[in-house]
């Protein structure tokens, strides 16, 4: 014999394998769980998780292994510096970066950012942060993030000019000319000859 549910209309006990209610007409619907569109849905739900999971796993893997050899080297160093003078360089360095404003931090992070990612030049990396249409940094800000970005603006003109060079085709001449116009690049003209002298002929 079947097993007996309730109607969930009427209250009266029926075969769960009937399609209706004898008593009220209603239909027997099974629960949304048992229904094979569900059931398809969670496999595949279940086999992207299983797929994207092994390939985060090995990631992470590798990332702790690099950490670790990292952390490894790192404590090496560490250990050769006296403890005197660690004590005294974090305590100078701390009292340091305590005192600069939060918004020149910020400033500093984002000159980096261009200047590491874009490689833009100074001039161009300040005009970014103080943009109205930029960043919208005050100008002691700007400034003191040109004044402490770790940059190397002979490498950026040359990276830049690689770019110019590879993706838009263009002569050593032009690369020149965009690398030192006031509405291009704004590179010194020791930077853009730098750059020049380097690229791949």
């Amino acid at each position: 014999m079947s097993k007996m549910i309730k109607c969930k209309t009427c209250g009266a006990d029926i075969a769960s394998s009937a399609k209706t209610c004898p008593s009220c007409g209603a239909k027997n619907k099974k629960p949304f769980y048992k229904r094979w569109w569900f059931i398809l849905i969670a496999l595949i739900v279940i086999i992207a998780a299983l797929s994207s999971g092994g390939n985060n796993d090995n990631n992470k893997t590798a990332t702790t292994s690099k950490n670790e050899s990292a952390s490894s080297e790192t404590a090496v160093k560490d250990q050769s510096v006296s403890s005197a003078d660690t004590s005294k360089n974090s305590t100078n360095s701390n009292t340091k970066t305590d005192s600069v404003p939060i918004e020149y931090k910020s400033a500093l992070k984002k000159a980096q950012t261009y200047s590491d990612g874009m490689h833009m030049s100074k001039a161009g990396v300040y005009d970014q942060l103080t943009s109205e249409y930029g960043e919208k940094f005050p100008a002691e800000a700007a400034q003191y993030a040109i004044d402490n970005v770790k940059a190397d603006w002979k490498k950026n003109a040359l990276e830049k000019a690689k770019t110019y060079q590879k993706s838009m085709s263009m002569s050593r001449s032009a690369i020149k000319d965009q690398l030192t116009s006031e509405h291009g690049e704004k590179f010194t003209e020791d930077e853009a000859q730098y750059a020049i002298s380097n690229l791949e002929k």
